[in-house]
């Protein structure tokens, strides 16, 4: 049970590689999110490889898992490397990529090593959190921070936020000028999937974007969240989406003892899986 399920092809052959980034170190309320990747390997072995939802088997793809990245402790700077030149080659070979965090912080390392491939890249993202503050107490490398440092590379026109129901007053404010931002639902992502086209696309879910009567293993939980059956919706809206990387975040699985969270995020894994393909 070192693999996900159904991700049983070489590098060589994949057409998507998936890794893991067991990383917490700039965690701002609960921390334990390095353990989601592991947990989800585990427990994957709990749901099927067919997806009812989309139609299709992991089975039927050349998929690949090589396991977590190995990192150091406390150097947020260094880890941030670490993780860009793990997923360079990847990038750079035109392998599609999907990472299990780990804090949200991690995606940033990722898509910088995916923008260099895809200069034209859009993001569409999934929170319940903005994630927009310029720093987080003098720290501009966090998880409160993640999109806008995305946006130092990106600028405007390419961030699209959805279900997002809490920030700061002035992340909300600077959303208005700089991303869109669709609060507490994703009602309008059909809208804005025929926006972006054929552009690549970069989607990264952290999964607090659900309900925590539903997700509860997560780090910052936020009443007011999608259902699972509402963001499955909004992953099936953007079938057809150029989308080149992806990302499930934030899973806690210690905080939810019934394991509820980490199934919710193995399906979830194999829905984006598959979405991609």
């Amino acid at each position: 049970m070192d693999k996900f399920i159904g991700f049983e092809s070489t590098y060589e052959e994949a057409q998507l590689v998936l890794f893991g980034i067991p990383y917490d170190g700039t965690t701002s309320f609960r921390p334990g999110t390095r353990f989601g990747p592991a947990a989800v390997r585990q427990d994957s072995f709990g749901i099927e490889t067919y997806s009812p939802y989309f139609d299709q088997d992991l089975e039927d793809y050349k998929l690949c898992d090589l396991g977590d990245i190995e990192l150091t402790f406390g150097n947020a700077a260094r880890v941030m490397d670490t993780i860009e030149a793990f997923a360079r080659p990847v990038a750079e070979a035109g392998k599609k990529i999907f990472s299990i965090g780990g804090e949200h912080l991690v995606t940033y390392p990722v898509f910088k090593a995916v923008f260099e491939k895809y200069p034209d890249l859009a993001i569409v993202h999934l929170d319940a959190h903005t994630d927009l503050r310029e720093d987080y107490m003098g720290e501009k490398l966090s998880h409160a921070s993640v999109i806008k440092r995305i946006w130092d590379h990106v600028g405007d026109a390419s961030i699209y936020q959805f279900g997002i129901r809490s920030g700061l007053k002035e992340e909300f404010e600077w959303a208005k000028s700089h991303t869109y931002l669709e609060k507490f639902t994703a009602n309008t992502l059909p809208e804005i999937v025929k926006q972006i086209g054929q552009r690549p696309v970069y989607l990264t879910v952290d999964l607090d974007v659900l309900d925590p009567s539903i997700f509860s293993g997560t780090g910052t939980p936020e009443p007011g969240g999608l259902t699972f059956n509402a963001l499955i919706e909004a992953l099936k809206a953007m079938k057809g989406l150029n989308i080149v990387a992806a990302d499930a975040v934030e899973l806690a699985p210690h905080y939810d003892h019934s394991g509820v969270s980490t199934a919710v995020a193995c399906k979830l894994v194999r829905e984006m899986t598959l979405l991609m393909l």
